[in-house]
């Protein structure tokens, strides 16, 4: 790897104990979306009113769901990658 590649490469946030990987599969609207977890289950998310107006997600972009306790198949988002972060999670196998 050259070191234009490495200088590329970055400490990226992982997901806590409590927390999954997910792909955007599509936007359902009033805040939900429905994500694809890399634990296999797919879920409706509901974007948090802190990320809202901040930060765009749209569909194929890579999240970190946290699944609510007491419904599995919906939680939150709580992070969103960057397309040159999620290029890196997948080269390094971390996600699909």
């Amino acid at each position: 790897m050259s070191e234009n590649q490495e200088s590329q490469h970055r400490d990226l946030r992982m997901p806590s104990e409590d927390e999954v990987f997910a792909v955007v599969k599509n936007m359902l609207g009033a805040n939900r979306v429905r994500v694809q977890c890399a634990d296999g289950v797919e879920r409706t998310v509901r974007i948090p009113g802190r990320m809202q107006k901040r930060i765009w997600i749209r569909e194929d972009d890579v999240v970190l769901v946290e699944p609510w306790d007491w419904q599995d198949e919906k939680g939150d988002i709580t992070w969103r990658y960057e397309k040159a972060e999620a290029d890196q999670l997948r080269e390094e196998g971390r996600i699909q």
